[in-house]
């Protein structure tokens, strides 16, 4: 049997971005490259996900497509992960169904596990935790990740941080009603 704790934390946040003509104009830093972003609405249910994850994987493949990348290129997930059987199993499905093999080779990890589930928040916290890893080379952690669920069989990064140099990155948020939306990130030199 899997634990799940089930805790959430409510918040709230933003993150902002410039062209990257005019952030270089200004001397700011450049963290990251905003790739391409996909959206969709499965409309399943309003708190339960598709079990069949079509709008999952249609705004994962939209963000691919708006971007030009191959799904072969993307190296790390930040899963909107919540720790719920029904979502995990969903979310693994689509990231299989886009990126076939590939998912297997690539690094998955929910930073929810860290810093809970802050709602209006997260997608812009988990964004940000995707630009960190690029910048840095480190991939977050899934944290307390000891019971292993059979339907959840990809790399979810278990329980210490990982050195990786990646080149893009995918940030995937989900929310009630189906609303489903994606950032693909890129690095950017120093």
């Amino acid at each position: 049997m899997t634990e799940r704790f089930d805790f959430v934390i409510i918040g709230a946040g933003a993150s902002g971005e410039a062209a990257a003509s005019y952030a270089r104009a200004r001397g700011a830093t450049i963290y990251a490259e905003v790739l391409g972003y996909g959206a969709s609405n499965d409309a399943h249910h309003m708190a339960q996900p598709d079990p069949e994850s079509i709008g999952v994987a249609e705004m994962m493949r939209a963000a691919l497509r708006r971007s030009g990348v191959e799904p072969e290129q993307v190296g790390y997930v930040n899963a909107h992960g919540t720790s719920t059987p029904l979502g995990d199993a969903a979310e693994t499905k689509a990231i299989k169904d886009v990126f076939g093999e590939h998912a297997y080779r690539m690094a998955v990890s929910s930073t929810k596990s860290v810093m809970g589930h802050c709602f209006g928040a997260a997608g812009a916290i988990e964004g940000m935790m995707c630009v960190l890893a690029l910048r840095d080379g480190k991939l977050p952690p899934t944290m307390n990740y000891e019971h292993p669920d059979p339907a959840c069989d990809l790399d979810y990064v278990p329980n210490e941080a990982r050195t990786a140099q990646v080149e893009v990155a995918l940030s995937n948020a989900m929310g009630l009603g189906g609303h489903n939306g994606c950032v693909l990130f890129g690095r950017v030199d120093a």
